[in-house]
């Protein structure tokens, strides 16, 4: 089986901002996946690799820190771009310390947010 495209998993509890995000990223050409938790999203990675995963920080249960400490401890290279509502330097060291590519405030410009996609993806060895 061919992969066509690039594939972007969308982790974010808030439904309407998953639908949105899922929308931006299919229209701007990536193959979507959307997860309303961490944990549902680590479970899945068994099967369908993403190539890049669009991660909320704030989340219920598993943060996005803890999602981000997950694929770290399993070797796992995924590019992650952190989106949050709740900034600050705090969360962004955080962020970047666990090998985050980008870090953007909601609400997330869209160009800025695609962008930050296909350079998390390219800075990625195939």
């Amino acid at each position: 089986m061919t992969k066509v495209s690039v594939l972007v998993a969308v982790v974010d509890d808030e439904e309407s901002v998953r639908r949105a995000l899922g929308r931006l990223i299919s229209s701007a050409g990536f193959g979507v996946e959307t997860f309303c938790s961490g944990a549902d999203f680590l479970d899945s990675i068994h099967q369908q690799r993403p190539d890049c995963v669009v991660l909320d920080i704030r989340m219920p249960h598993m943060d996005g820190f803890e999602v981000q400490r997950a694929l770290t401890k399993a070797n796992d290279l995924i590019p992650v771009v952190v989106i949050t509502g709740d900034d600050s330097p705090e969360s962004r060291t955080c962020a970047f310390k666990w090998g985050a590519k980008a870090y953007l405030r909601k609400p997330v410009d869209e160009a800025i947010l695609l962008a930050a996609i296909r350079g998390a993806c390219a800075s990625t060895p195939a």
